[in-house]
């Protein structure tokens, strides 16, 4: 059973892994924006895919709070997403989230980050509508750090930083990963690569 966490420190763990995001975008220089960034995303494209954590916190917070949760947990939001990362239009909209960006991408994607604390400042836990169902904030928000995680160390591998993850956004993010592998009945698959007896990937988006 997955422990539940409080909105307050889903908030701090977001708010964590969009600071280190900011840090990292801070990082990468003029000539790198058009290098290889993961899969067909150039380093432009990685980092527009990734504000999209940022948006979608604020643009579904602006919509009408739902009457019922369809996704009543973390994990459950991934197994209702599973095999979508790699569709074509995620692909379309991290490449239009990177031109967005502009000449300016730390400036906007600082904007991004702001715009979305000033969105949950003060919230109460409440509904969020997504494109596949609603969910809980306190659900949500962990859902936007596991992305702002991973991708930070995609963003990291592909402009050669040393940045690490901070300690708390780590946490979420593999708490995230082992709730939802468990629950996409991958669960002993992830244990056996955990601790060495086998290797291979798994994947819970």
């Amino acid at each position: 059973m997955a422990v539940e966490q409080p909105l307050s420190a889903a908030i701090e763990d977001y708010l964590a892994g969009a600071d280190h995001y900011l840090a990292l975008v801070a990082e990468v220089s003029p000539q790198q924006w058009d290098q290889p960034g993961l899969g067909d995303w150039s380093v432009r494209s990685l980092v527009g895919h990734t504000s999209r954590s940022l948006t979608t916190v604020a643009d579904y917070l602006a919509q009408l709070e739902p009457d019922v949760v369809d996704i009543d947990s973390v994990a459950g939001y991934y197994a209702r997403i599973q095999g979508l990362a790699s569709s074509p239009e995620v692909t379309a909209r991290g490449v239009a989230a990177g031109v967005d960006l502009g000449e300016d991408p730390l400036r906007r994607a600082t904007e991004r980050r702001d715009r979305a604390a000033e969105a949950i400042s003060g919230i109460a836990d409440r509904r969020v509508a997504t494109p596949w169902g609603s969910i809980l904030l306190s659900h949500y928000l962990p859902t936007r750090t596991f992305e702002l995680a991973v991708h930070g160390l995609d963003i990291a591998r592909a402009i050669g930083s040393s940045s690490t993850l901070p300690r708390t956004v780590l946490a979420s993010a593999l708490a995230t990963a082992v709730e939802a592998a468990e629950l996409t009945g991958q669960g002993e698959q992830a244990l056996l690569i955990l601790t060495g007896r086998e290797q291979g990937p798994i994947s819970v988006v």
